[in-house]
């Protein structure tokens, strides 16, 4: 079993910043591949980045150029560096790790609220 806590979402201005955390505890030996996913009112959750656990990274063409993901593995913490944030990227914003051992399986965060103001 993998825990998965997020935190640093909050309230913030059009063109402003935030860092959004995961940490994750538990078996987090078998994980891979750490995603950020998020959810906005009366949508779909959608992809936002992902992060191998070699590094390898993808984004949403919405938020290239301006999220960055990265993964601390000695902390088992993934991070969400947000820039230039705009009113469209409110939503909840959630973790997900994928754990490889015989089997494979997906573990999410509870999440957390980025709100934007124009």
């Amino acid at each position: 079993q993998v825990q998965l806590v997020e935190s640093g979402g909050g309230l913030v201005q059009a063109g402003g910043s935030l860092r959004l955390s995961c940490a994750a505890s538990g078996r987090t030996i078998c994980i891979s591949a750490m995603t950020w996913y998020r959810q906005a009112p009366g949508k779909e959750r959608e992809l936002v980045a992902t992060i191998t656990s070699a590094g390898s990274t993808n984004y949403a063409d919405s938020v290239k150029d301006r999220f960055t993901i990265s993964r601390d593995n000695a902390k088992n913490t993934l991070y969400l560096q947000m820039k230039s944030l705009k009113p469209e990227d409110t939503a909840v914003y959630y973790c997900n790790a994928v754990c490889k051992t015989w089997s494979v399986a997906d573990y999410w965060g509870q999440g957390t609220q980025v709100t934007v103001s124009s």
